[in-house]
């Protein structure tokens, strides 16, 4: 037997061996013995958890994630530790269990009553990775490789979707505003589509540059539907959905946070994908097993569901819509009646409700608006990086109080710049 390196190994060798000796190889006359060690803990207290209250909040003009309704937010951090008696956050629970059940299948009906979406007609699934996600979903769901398909692109997040849809199929660009900076939408009339296209895709609302459909276009193949990505206008106003094959959003801008994805497919497409199609992405998959194949973004979709809640306290979509036109107007307003110091690009007819654009005439002092907005209370008014200038984002829970004091902050910096 080959010798042992210590006593220690030995009692390994031999667990109930009484009292092993020594090695004769090693020097000790003791068994080694390990060294107790000392470990000294101090007490540390952690503050008391308070509540925050509305004048502890800023104006969050962040176009995703975005600001949510305070209600929504107490409420959550009420039943953030216990979650209405079950003993276990939401954030703990199992996805299979009854509590969660509850939650997910409360949050589909308000759904489907806010935007009157047909049961027997359209799934509403809550899927992970994104809208960013449906640019590849769509395409493998709703066609062949070989097919013909149209997209309308009025701004970044619509070139996107086009692009990745030319992977998976004959994706063709019908309109593009990049030359006029995506500032306008075409004229319906005058789209050039292919009467063979499965489908006619547009971004409702355009995050970045601010350009939203009012109205929405008819694929000319009778036999094709309407795609839509409405990520920053979902909620802020009544929809019809029975113009739509497919309607998807990812919920940070209106809905609650980052994390879920909402689709809405109408039956009649699901269970055609193609072969390549990975199992996240296909919606016969999703559809079957009621969004949850596999762990879902559970908290996301527990937040959605007191979002729906609070906008049906609201009085439903046709209230929010009023609420948001109101606060687009006034905004639009002191851009406009500026006198040139401030400048909305975007062609009045298509400005969006829920993301304002504008730059200042004497650019250099856009830092300055910008970093001076935030020590009042007013942040993330940087435009995206692509296009610069300013931007606030008014999604639904941008209350009014919000939109009134970042014009005045606006007329105040306009007198103090002549």
């Amino acid at each position: 037997m080959a010798a042992l390196s210590s006593p220690q190994s030995f009692l390994l060798q031999h667990p109930l061996h009484p009292s092993p000796k020594t090695p004769s190889f090693l020097p000790h006359k003791q068994p080694l013995r390990p060294k107790p060690s000392t470990v000294s803990c101090t007490a540390v207290r952690l503050p008391p958890v308070s509540i925050s209250v509305a004048n502890d909040r800023i104006f969050n003009f962040a176009a995703g994630p975005a600001t949510l309704p305070e209600s929504v937010i107490l409420k959550a951090q009420a039943e953030l530790y216990n979650y209405r008696g079950s003993g276990m956050s939401i954030m703990e629970m199992s996805h299979r269990g009854k509590e969660f059940d509850a939650v997910i299948k409360k949050a589909e009906s308000d759904l489907r009553r806010l935007l009157a979406i047909p049961d027997d007609d359209y799934a509403v699934l809550f899927l992970q990775g994104g809208a960013t996600t449906q640019f590849a979903a769509v395409p493998l769901n709703l066609c062949a490789p070989g097919d013909a398909v149209d997209y309308v692109v009025t701004g970044s997040w619509g070139d996107k979707a086009f692009k990745e849809a030319q992977k998976f199929c004959k994706a063709n660009l019908i309109w593009s505003g990049k030359s006029d900076k995506y500032t306008k939408i075409p004229s319906f009339e005058g789209l050039e589509q292919n009467p063979n296209a499965k489908y006619l895709h547009i971004c409702a609302n355009e995050t970045i540059h601010g350009v939203e459909f009012k109205n929405y276009p008819t694929p000319s193949n009778k036999d094709a539907v309407l795609v839509a990505d409405m990520s920053s206008n979902f909620c802020s106003k009544p929809v019809d959905v029975s113009k739509f094959g497919v309607i998807y959003a990812g919920a940070q801008k209106n809905v609650g946070p980052s994390g879920v994805t909402i689709v809405i497919v109408r039956k009649d497409l699901i269970g055609n994908a193609q072969p390549i199609t990975p199992v996240m992405l296909d919606y016969k998959i999703h559809a079957d097993s009621a969004s949850l194949y596999n762990t879902p973004p559970c908290f996301a979709i527990y937040i959605c569901g007191l979002v729906f809640e609070d906008l049906l306290e609201q009085g439903g979509l046709v209230e929010v819509e009023k609420n948001n036109t109101k606060k687009a107007g006034i905004l639009y307003d002191a851009i406009d009646g500026s006198d040139g110091f401030y400048v909305c690009p975007v062609e009045k007819s298509v400005r969006s409700l829920m993301n304002v654009p504008f730059t200042l005439q004497k650019s250099d002092l856009e830092k300055k608006f910008i970093e001076e907005a935030a020590k009042e209370g007013m942040v993330q008014l940087k435009g995206h990086r692509s296009v610069g200038g300013v931007r606030a984002s008014i999604y639904n829970a941008m209350p009014l109080a919000g939109v009134g004091k970042l014009v005045a902050f606006m007329k105040d910096f306009q007198a103090r710049h002549p």
